[in-house]
């Protein structure tokens, strides 16, 4: 039986250009959903799943992840001296224990496989989680953990997966399926970003991995793919054959926090499913609703 993976690592070098010039000092992994950063998230669904070290791999200008996740000094001395103890448990229970967590500098940003393979020396023999926080899911269930439960069955690589339109293919890795059972979907090869003419399929990976050790034989190799960067994807479709490669339709909604319209539909659904926000957002969205003003100043129903 596979072993299940115990360590993720978390690419966060990214430059976050698309929220210019809310990421000029702040990294994108900062930008919080209603109140909680989107690192924060990922971090949460790690632990939940059972993963038990956590792997940053930051850039120039990341330093607040690192004081996010680590003791408040100052603000936690004012929060007990306040009595606001809700306030001191949601600053202090996120943080990670000592010894749990490592941050490794990506000096330059050459793709995602880059990334990952910057975080070798710290895995062992065994699988590793990779998460990126720019991709949301709200879930019952946390993505990682169905993907650690299908993991155990088929062991290999495993992504999360989901359908998305054909014309869209061409801004995601894409399954070449051998066999599908509608949740798990069984691959012979990866394309990264195909045209939709020539994609294999419209399955899309989001950014949910489970990796193969092979995995890290391959992004040795150093080899760029599409876009001039290393990709991930390219790395694990070279390990097909000598391992198996599964894509997971996991149960949730992913939100694409890389862009601003997901990034925007993740802050609203967020709040409508808290019980402390729904009554006042839905409020919001049928003022909103009725009367949307064009870009003419004319009132549109």
């Amino acid at each position: 039986m596979p072993r299940p993976p115990r360590t993720a690592i978390f690419p966060v070098g990214g430059l976050g250009t698309r929220f210019l010039p809310a990421t000029k000092a702040m990294p994108k992994e900062m930008l919080p959903v209603v109140d909680k950063p989107l690192i924060q998230y990922a971090v949460e669904e790690a632990r939940q799943s059972g993963i038990e070290e956590f792997i940053f791999v930051t850039g120039r200008g990341k330093t607040a992840i690192e004081d996010h996740f680590d003791h408040g000094g100052e603000l936690t001395e004012v929060l007990n001296a306040r009595g606001k103890q809700a306030e001191l448990r949601a600053v202090t229970d996120m943080m990670l224990e000592p010894g749990q967590v490592a941050y490794i500098r990506q000096q330059e940003p050459l793709g995602l496989g880059h990334a990952v393979w910057c975080a070798r020396r710290l895995i062992r023999d065994e699988p590793v989680a990779v998460l990126l926080a720019d991709d949301l899911v709200m879930a019952e269930t946390p993505c990682l953990k169905q993907m650690i439960d299908a993991y155990m069955q088929v062991g290999g690589n495993l992504a999360a997966v989901m359908d998305v339109p054909r014309d869209e293919t061409n801004r995601y890795g894409i399954l070449d399926v051998t066999g599908d059972d509608g949740k798990l979907a069984a691959a012979k090869g990866l394309v990264e970003k195909p045209k939709p003419e020539v994609a294999p399929s419209t399955l899309s990976i989001i950014g949910r991995y489970i990796l193969d050790p092979a995995v890290f034989a391959e992004l040795d190799r150093q080899e760029a793919g599409a876009g001039g960067e290393i990709q991930l994807t390219d790395a694990m479709a070279r390990t097909i054959g000598r391992v198996p490669f599964h894509g997971l339709r996991f149960e949730g909604k992913r939100f694409d926090c890389g862009s601003k319209a997901g990034f925007l539909e993740a802050n609203i659904a967020f709040a409508l499913a808290r019980d402390d926000l729904s009554s006042d957002m839905t409020d919001i969205l049928r003022r909103y609703g009725k009367s949307v003003v064009s870009s003419k100043g004319a009132a549109v129903a």
